[in-house]
Parts: structure tokens; sequence; C-alpha cells
């Protein structure tokens, strides 16, 4: 009976939101001059604001440096990368010039949005059949085949080429300087690395670098890696050519030696990062961009557009009745996009089809309101039931000319792939993890190819107002990016805010198990429990659901900045320049 008088309900709320127009029931002028600033009442942390510029990241000497070169007269570009080298060195397990990296760049001047694809591709020896030689009947998550070509330095170049200000010599700075004089190791990266001792204890390379006293560093002992600090030396020299060719290059082709590894020199210096066009949709009345596959962010718009054919504004923020919907949509749209995601070269993928108004309003008619839906499909179950969470960073830049860049960078899961290369100071990733070795699926494993990607930096924007933002956590990014979007747009909520409130995350693409932070409350859970959700309950600001960072710039200028608190990081305003 309440199943049958929800139905009726939500039937009258979408004729309602039909006659009123998108946005119109919530009775608020929701044109380009309303800013979404409502702060929630247990917020924790203030947004920083400025109009001089601002870096935020998870780790709070990453944003300094940032923020310090752009007091040092670079862009919003060159922060970014001053910003993910600092940290690379502070936490590796997360990220580092092993692994991939994503960007989205507005530059101010044109109003125009770029992004970047800068995920390396497998071996030219890497396929099926060879690793299958190799013993694997499944993609290995650990391991020296689970290594493809590290995209990251690649990247750096292609976005300080097209737009940075500064040289490689001053981007990398502060990254060099801290790798020689070394830095105290933060609460939760000590525990991150903590748990990953045992991966670093199987190579001696790795337990070197990570393990200089045999054992993890604890909070607030002194880190070093002149190794690292060697190999960004040698790219502030020659830029990509100081870590495709050469010493670096050297490292990783005589890591490939030692363990019998399937890459070899041509790989590393023939690989190009991509200028890609951002793929996007609108939500009401406003625009929101992803990186196009191979990632997962079409996943992000998907649920976007399922969402939209509901009253979300009016059922209330973290409620039983929004938590279903999108629970619900986080299912069909991960379905799709698993099945359908890969690399694009060489594939047709649907991308138009599953962006459609008209492909969201069909998903959307398959929720059942009243009832949990353990089985979405389209979905390649064979190949994955269930993925483990992963370890990356996001991170955002502004500078007082109105550039922005989102940026996402990751070596996969906790300190990558276990294997550091020798004299080089980093881990390489395990990103050839997530292909399959099912035949004739877009994303099976095959040479010179990208894998389908979880890292996705997003961008959105209504007239003058601008935000960059991005949450990380393996498959919990897309359904992070669309309750983020939901936060700021159907409930008005300020960017720390919308960072700050309680999430769920489901990272199994099969089955009613979803975790939910538990500051929702018991009352909402058990509403939820009673159409058929699996609720796991996490802790109040659970590593789970992903950390993120966000920048909103509205049409004066102003920057507003949040900083997950989720992680060690903050936003970092820059100084004004000196007069």
């Amino acid at each position: 009976m309440q199943g049958t008088r929800y139905r009726r309900w939500m039937m009258v709320a979408r004729v309602t939101v039909l006659l009123l127009g998108m946005g119109g029931w919530m009775g608020k002028d929701v044109g380009a001059q309303t800013l979404p600033l409502k702060r929630d009442p247990l917020q924790g942390r203030a947004m920083v604001m400025t109009t001089h510029g601002v870096a935020a990241a998870s780790q709070t000497l990453a944003a300094a440096a940032g923020a310090r070169v752009l007091e040092e007269g670079g862009n919003a570009i060159d922060a970014a990368i001053a910003a993910n080298a600092v940290m690379g060195l502070v936490e590796p397990e997360s990220n580092g010039i092993g692994g991939d990296l994503f960007a989205l760049v507005y530059i101010a001047k044109e109003d125009r949005l770029y992004a970047l694809n800068a995920s390396g591709w497998s071996p030219a020896a890497m396929t099926r059949e060879a690793l299958r030689s190799r013993g694997h009947v499944q993609m290995p998550e650990s391991g020296i085949d689970s290594v493809t070509v590290p995209g990251a330095v690649a990247g750096w170049h292609a976005l300080r080429e097209r737009f940075g200000k500064l040289s490689f010599a001053d981007i990398l700075a502060p990254a060099i300087q801290y790798a020689e004089t070394g830095f105290p190791v933060t609460e939760l990266i000590a525990a991150d690395w903590r748990n990953n001792q045992s991966k670093l204890s199987r190579q001696s390379h790795a337990r070197k670098t990570y393990l200089p006293n045999g054992e993890p560093l604890k909070v607030g002992e002194i880190f070093r890696n002149p190794d690292l600090a060697a190999s960004y030396r040698r790219i502030a020299q020659q830029g990509r050519d100081g870590f495709y060719k050469g010493a670096t290059a050297e490292g990783m082709l005589a890591l490939m030696r030692e363990e019998d590894g399937l890459m070899r020199a041509e790989d590393l210096s023939a690989f190009q990062p991509e200028w890609v066009e951002p793929i996007s949709t609108t939500y009401r009345g406003w625009t929101v961009y992803e990186v196009p596959p191979n990632t997962q962010g079409i996943a992000a718009l998907m649920m976007l557009n399922i969402l939209e054919t509901f009253p979300m504004g009016s059922l209330g923020q973290n409620s039983a009745e929004s938590l279903h919907l999108m629970i619900e949509a986080k299912k069909l749209a991960y379905a799709d996009m698993l099945e359908q995601v890969g690399d694009p070269n060489g594939a047709t993928i649907p991308v138009a089809t599953l962006l459609s108004k008209q492909y969201g309003k069909v998903r959307a008619a398959q929720i059942d309101t009243a009832k949990a839906n353990c089985r979405a499909v389209p979905a390649d179950l064979a190949h994955i039931a269930s993925l483990p969470g992963a370890d990356t960073i996001y991170l955002t830049t502004a500078d007082a000319e109105g550039n922005m860049v989102s940026l996402i960078q990751s070596i996969y899961l906790g300190f990558g792939s276990g294997f550091v290369a020798p004299g080089t100071g980093f881990v390489m990733h395990n990103r050839a993890g997530l292909f399959t070795m099912t035949e004739g699926k877009t994303n099976t494993v095959g040479p010179r190819k990208r894998p389908l990607h979880t890292i996705i930096p997003a961008f959105m924007r209504k007239g003058d107002v601008k935000i960059t933002f991005g949450i990380m956590g393996g498959w919990n990014q897309a359904q992070a990016h669309a309750q983020f979007v939901s936060q700021i747009v159907d409930h008005g909520y300020n960017v720390q805010s919308a960072l700050e409130l309680p999430r769920f995350t489901k990272r199994s693409f099969d089955g009613c198990d979803v975790e939910i932070e538990n500051r929702v409350p018991d009352a909402v859970l058990n509403r939820l429990r009673d159409r058929g959700h699996l609720i796991q309950v996490g802790d109040a600001f659970d590593s789970a659901v992903g950390n993120g960072q966000a920048i909103l710039r509205d049409g004066k200028g102003v920057l507003y900045a949040g900083s997950d608190p989720r992680k060690d990081g903050a936003a970092v305003p820059a100084n004004p320049p000196r007069r």
C-alpha cells in the first residue's frame, strides 16, 4: 500500500515538473545570477574565498605548492602540474608519475573547455594469447603483467606546452625540494602506507624506496625520496623526453628485464596523449562535462539524465526516496558503461545514444520506486562482479585570469603494481587490471590499447558560474559526481557542503549491496532496507565514498573553494602579486 501511494505521488509530481519547467517546483529563480551558496548546518570547514587564485588538493603541501606557483607568475595549468608533482611524492600510494592522468582545462579568454586524455596504452606485446601463455586466466591486478605505459608525464608536457606560462624547472621546483629535503608523513597517508606494507615488501626496489628502515614511515616521520627528485630533475631539464627516454626510461626497461615484462622501449617513446572533445549533458539548466570514453565519466552523465526525470529537489536531500532513486540510477548507468566503454580507437561506442535524454527517460522508466533492483543489465558479469576500490588523487586550480583546471591522477590500486623501477623513485601502476580477457568486448585486452578507466575529472557551468570538481575512489567516482551535482543543483548547497554531506557508494555491478555513511539517519536507512537495499553502514566520513575538491567561480571573479575532510587536504589561496 505504501509503495502504491508513493508511485501515485510520483506520477503527480512528474506532471507538476513538466508544467512548471525544470527547477520550477522549488519556487526559486534558478537563473544564472543564483549562486548555490547554502551552508549545511553541520558543515565543518568554511569555503576558501579569494580573487587571486587557489589550489585545492587532498594533501596540504601539494595545494600550497600550487598556490606558490600562482604567486610566482604561473597560471592555473602550471599550478595544477606543480600540485600533482608534490602529490606524487607525498601520497605515493595513490598517484605518481608511474600512472595516468586526465584533465579538463577551462581557458577564460576563449571561453572554451578542453579535455586531455593522458592514459597510457598497453605494450605492443600484450595480447590475450600472450597473457594466457603466461598463466593468466583473468587480467592480473598486480605484478609485472598489470603494468601499462604511464601517461602522466606526457600529460604534463601536453598541458604545459599548450597552456602553461612557466618552465618545467620552475613548476617542479617545490616537488624537487620536498623530495630532497623531506616532509613529515601525515596521518591518513601513514595509515595507507602501513596497510600496503606486505605489497611493498615483495620487491627490493619498492622496499628500498618506501620501506627505508624496513617498515612504513609513521606519522610525523620525515620521508625523503632522492631517486624521485632525480626523475623530476630529468623532466625539468628535458620535458617528456626526460621520462620516456634516457635514464628514467632505462630504469623502467630494467624492471621489465628483471621481471620478464612485456614493455619495450618503443612502447614508451611512441606514446602520445590525446586532446579530445568533452562530453556533456544538461541538468536542470546546468551543463555538466566529463572526459569521453575510455573513462567512466559517461556514467555520471547517464545518471543525471535519469535523475532529471524525477523531482529530486522536492524529495529532500538524502531522503530515502532520493537515495533510492540515485542508487537505482547508478546501477542502470554503470551496467551500460561497463558493457559499452573501452578504448574508442578501433571501436564504435554509442556515446550519443547513451547520453540522449530519450534514453535517460527509457532507463528511468525501468526504476521501481518501491523496490531495489538486484540485477541491472546489461552487465559483463562474467568479467566483473565486484572490483576493489582504487587509490587516486583529484586536485583543482584556478587563477585570477579565470582559467580553471580539473585534474585527476592515479596509479590505480594502492601502490599500483607493487613494482618500483630501479633508480626512479616511483611505483608503476597496474592499470592493465581493468581490461577484460573476454573475447570480442570493447574493453578486451590488446596491443597498444587503453583500458576502461575509472578516474574522471569534471566541470559544470550555468551562465557565468563555473565549477571544477572531482571525487576520487575507483568505481565510486561517477556515482559521487552525480551526488555532488544534485547537492549543488537540486538543493543549492555550496561547494564545501556538497563535498561534506553524507554519500553512498556501490562499487559492485550486481546485487543490492550499498554502503552509506552513518550520518544518514537510521529512519532513512530502515526505509531503504524496506525497499530491499542491503546496507553496509560506513563511518561518518568514510574513505570508501571518496574524497573530493571543488572550486566555484562566479561572474564577478570571486573564487569559492572546498576540500573534502575525508582526506588530509585543503584549499589554499594564492597571495596577491608583489608590487
